[in-house]
């Protein structure tokens, strides 16, 4: 297998690899384009996410600066919604909801490393994927951690390190993120 497919199937792979550096060269490129866009130009925005990344739903905004590894492993679904600054390490499928809406810092990683010191010393990485449920908010400054769901309508607070997965319609909060309410809760508050 390819360093390419390789990584596409989570297995060890080398970033290092030719194919790899060529094609994240290629998304700088784009990524380039996209973020000096005019801020008027939503349809030069449009034509550029479409030449990005593997699925644009109808009426996604992404703020620039925005940064990505490949863009071909996003798909985003209709009213997604980026602030400023967010990075998406998508060397694995990362999947996104219709009407999620995503703050500014928000970083978003399926690439990690061996946690063995010799193994990691050896240049290898791997990748899981990422799925961000329909009207889910993440705060600002929030990290989802590779492999990670995100259920529907659920919230991830500001500042949040998202270390394992979250159930829908729940509010999680914290580093490590952890569960701060479901909404009936919430709602029988109020």
């Amino acid at each position: 297998m390819s360093e390419k497919e390789n990584m596409l199937a989570g297995l060890f792979y080398n970033a290092a690899d030719p194919e790899l550096v060529a094609a994240r060269q290629q998304t700088r490129r784009l990524l380039w384009k996209y973020n000096a866009t005019d801020p008027a130009d939503e349809t030069q925005r449009q034509d550029l996410l479409q030449q990005l990344c593997a699925q644009v739903g109808n009426g996604v905004h992404i703020e620039p600066p925005f940064f990505c590894d490949y863009g071909k492993q996003i798909h985003l679904g209709s009213n997604v919604f980026f602030n400023f600054n967010c990075v998406i390490l998508d060397c694995a499928r990362v999947d996104i909801g219709d009407g999620t809406q995503i703050g500014p810092y928000v970083q978003i990683y399926t690439a990690t490393h061996p946690i063995d010191p010799t193994a990691r010393a050896g240049g290898k990485e791997f990748a899981a994927p990422i799925s961000i449920g329909k009207n889910v908010w993440i705060g600002g400054n929030a990290v989802i951690l590779p492999g990670i769901k995100i259920g529907d309508n659920s919230v991830i607070a500001a500042g949040a390190v998202v270390t394992r997965d979250v159930p829908p319609n729940c509010v999680f909060a914290g580093s490590p993120a952890k569960l701060i309410r479901r909404f009936y809760e919430f709602e029988k508050k109020n």
